[in-house]
Formats: C-alpha cells, structure tokens, sequence
C-alpha cells in the first residue's frame, strides 16, 4: 500500500518506461546543446515526467535557455514550489500556478504549451498537470501576441539547470522528455487516462493526439544509452529522428535508473517533519544531521510503508559517524488522528533496527540479539522483513546475523512483534547528539554503484547480494501484487 501521507501517481500501464535520469543538485548536473540556428519563436510544447526530491531551498529548473540576462525557464520556485514558466528576458512574461509541487513520492506528468499568436491571451500558454490543466494561476503575466521569445534561436538550451548559473539545478529524476520546435501539442500526445483515471504515459507516436512532429531542434529523451551522442554512454541521445543529441555535465552511467513513472522506487522522504539532514542522489542517501538537543537523535522514514509481504534492501554504509549508534532497519507507524506518527527511539515499540555497534533491536523491549558483529564504513547491510511470518533478518556484507544463524527459507528469523497493527516503512536513526552518519540506500535502485547486479523474483532491483527467495524490492509494481 502507498503510505497514507505521500500518496503518488505510480500505476501500471500498457507502456512501460524503462529508464529515468537521476540529478544530484550538489553536482549541478544538466544536458546542454547550443542548436547553432534559429527556429520557430513563437510555439514549443515542453513534456516531461517528474518525480521531485528534497526541497533545496532554491529554484529547481527544469528547462532553461541562454538570453544572456534573465533567461527563458521552466522551473519550480524555491520555497512555494509553484510551476513558473517565463518567456522573456524579463519578468514581464511570467505564468505561475496557484498549487504547490511537494510530493517526493509522486511522478508528475508536465506539459507546458506554448503559441504566443494565440488571440486569447490564456491560451498562449497552458500548463497541464497528469493530464489535467492548470487554471488557478498566482501570477498571469501573459506574452504579447506574436510575442518572440529567444527560445529556438541560436543560444544554449539546457535541462535540468540554470543556462547561466551554475545554481538552480533540478534535484530529482526525469523521464521521457520531450521538446517540440514549432507546435503547441496538449498532452494526449504524450499520455492518456487508464480505466482507473489515472493519468499514464504512452508510447511515442501513439497517443490519442497522433503523430509528434517535432521541428528543426525537437528532441526526445528515453535515456536508454543508445544511440549516438556527445558523449559515449549515450544519455543524452535524443531518439525523436533529429539527431539533436545533447552532452551531458556531471552526470554518468550511474544516473541511469529504473526508477519510472509505470514503476516506482521507495526513497526516504525529507518531508518528515523530523527530517534535518541532507538527502542526495535521488533521496536514496541520507546524511543525519544531528544537532543540539534531539532526543535519541534524528530519525528518517521511506515514503510509503507495507503491511503485508516479503520485502527486502540494502544498504551501504558511507559513514558510521561519531558518538552513538547509527541504525536501520524497519519501523511500524503509529495513526494518530488524521496523520502517522513516527518513533525516535531505536528501542520504542514497533521498532526493528540493527545497530552499527552489533546489536539488534527488537521493539521496546530491547530485545538484543547474540552473535551479531559491529558494521562500520564500506559494509552492506541487508535487511529482510516477513510479515506474513512476523519476521525479521539482517546480513553484513551476504552473511547472516544472529545465533543460531537465521534463514529466511526455513522462517527460523528473530521475530517481531505488531504494536499498532499498522504500516511498516524502512528507518534510520542516530543516537545523541551532534554527531553525523551517512547511509547509502538501495530500495532495487542503488545509490552506489553494484557489482553483482541480482535482482528480486519479479526482475525488478538491482542488489549486490542475492535477494531470499519469496522476497522483493520496495516498488509499486511489486506493491501492486505482494503490498
């Protein structure tokens, strides 16, 4: 089941997506192209699927172009996470929404449609949401008719940062991504509405809008490492026909994920309102940031959370930290009134957690298991949870922990028990105060780079040791059948 707070449009769908690109803002990642031509400066369609991370407390720009002053964007502002679009090399051509932006479990499908010889100001540009258009708008600055915006001319496009800066970077992953030279395109050409009304993408060419033309400088973006590009891994090979491949800075082959809009990755959320460190690499790494007085120190929760099924991830230490014991495990949220509440104890009920000093604990009786080694910088630790069995398994680096040595297949696991006969969500913790710890998450899409590349039943995750069998990676395709 999805969490209760975060709710995202993840459902299946009859195209599958095979490949996001993940953006880190702490590298300033983009793609970038300087088209060398000017082309049609009064209609474009940009389409994406977005899936947002932390809140960075800057602008985070999807689409931008070079003006040499103020240019041309697509963004989300810093602290209200509106939608902006602005066109002109001023603010005087600016277009906001009234709603804000802040699910991190989301995928969010975005049109922005442009056609400044439109008669009806409202209608030279349109922005839809998962199919749906945006009509409360915050700011209506409108374009002149006939309006040329330095879109299309001759300058540097880029995606996912700020042309001109070097801040303002997306933080958060990107799929199929479209722009279109010359056409104001609805989004029927991009996706359509399944028998449950949820809006889901649809192949190329084949929505119900019909055939994309995509102009001198359109691109498309599946980020499948194929075809030919400005650089050799292929991520910015743009696959509409043109040929207008981008180069790509600060961004590898790692970036490449698995992480869709028809299949998507449990992260940690920074929404929480505990939340206090710094999240990165697609919120699948957490760095507690553990100041002053926090009481047992700081806790950090997955975006949704299970209550039935086999589930299984990894998790590579970047770094223990000082002072107490860093933690994970899985923690059972408590529904109090019309929210969950979280626990920031690693020995408060509903709570499992193996501690870095070589202990496991078991709720709130500090049921500590024997024949379990510290973890320190550079382990994985695996961590399998049972709830159809009421069972709990940990490894480090492949090797089981506990005496008398547990298995998964024979259900001999240290058992757990319910508190609140609720939903569980992967945690970390770290104890006392102003000490850091630095975790990298693998939920099937890894924040580290894998080398033995195993993936659950289903085919789906990417782990670095075997996953038990009858176990799965924490994704809506296998929520859908096991969740």
């Amino acid at each position: 089941m999805v969490f209760p707070v975060l709710g995202g449009n993840t459902a299946s769908a009859e195209y599958e997506v095979s490949n996001s690109l993940r953006f880190n803002d702490g590298d300033s990642p983009r793609l970038q192209e300087t088209t060398g031509s000017n082309s049609n400066r009064q209609k474009i369609t940009f389409a994406a699927w977005v899936k947002k991370c932390q809140d960075t407390n800057d602008d985070q720009t999807l689409f931008s172009a070079n003006d040499g002053t103020h240019q041309p964007h697509i963004k989300f502002d810093n602290t209200s996470e509106q939608l902006n679009v602005r066109l002109s090399d001023s603010d005087n051509f600016n277009v906001k929404t009234s709603r804000s932006f802040r699910d991190v479990a989301a995928w969010y499908h975005i049109v922005v449609a442009v056609d400044t010889t439109q008669s009806t100001d409202t209608d030279r540009v349109k922005i839809y949401v998962n199919g749906v258009q945006e009509t409360s708008m915050s700011t209506t600055n409108y374009p002149s008719q006939n309006y040329n915006f330095n879109i299309n001319t001759n300058t540097e496009h880029t995606i996912g940062r700020d042309v001109t800066t070097n801040n303002k970077p997306f933080d958060g992953y990107l799929a199929e991504v479209y722009f279109i030279d010359g056409q104001q395109y609805d989004p029927t050409y991009f996706g359509k509405f399944n028998s449950n009304g949820v809006w889901i993408p649809v192949e190329k060419d084949k929505g119900a809008g019909g055939t994309i033309t995509f102009g001198t400088h359109g691109i498309y973006f599946e980020f499948k490492q194929t075809g030919t590009s400005q650089n050799s891994s292929g991520m910015g090979a743009d696959t509409s026909g043109n040929d207008n491949h981008y180069a790509t800075t600060n961004l590898s082959a790692f970036d490449v994920t698995t992480d869709t809009p028809t299949n998507s990755f449990l992260t940690m959320n920074p929404l929480f309102t505990n939340s206090r460190g710094d999240f990165r690499e697609g919120n699948t790494q957490v760095q507690t940031d553990v100041q002053g007085s926090v009481p047992y120190g700081q806790v950090e929760f997955g975006t949704f959370a299970v209550n039935k099924g086999k589930w299984y991830y990894e998790a590579k230490i970047a770094s223990v930290g000082s002072g107490g014991d860093l933690s994970l495990g899985w923690s059972e949220r408590a529904e109090s009134g019309s929210y969950i509440n979280g626990h920031n104890n690693k020995g408060s009920s509903g709570n499992v957690l193996y501690a870095s000093g070589g202990n496991i604990y078991i709720g709130s009786s500090h049921n500590q298991a024997t024949g379990v080694d510290s973890f320190t910088d550079d382990d994985i630790i695996g961590v399998a949870l049972d709830l159809d069995n009421n069972k709990i398994y940990f490894t480090k680096n492949g090797n089981y922990q506990d005496d008398p040595t547990p298995n998964p297949a024979s259900n001999n696991g240290r058992s757990i028990v319910s508190a609140y006969n609720n939903y569980w969500t992967p945690w970390i913790s770290k104890d006392d105060t102003n000490h850091e710890g630095n975790i990298k998450f693998n939920f099937g899409n890894p924040a580290y780079t894998v080398s033995s590349s195993n993936a659950d039943a289903n085919g789906y995750g990417n782990f670095e040791y075997s996953v038990p069998s009858g176990y799965y990676s924490l994704c809506t395709k296998n929520l859908a059948e096991f969740g």
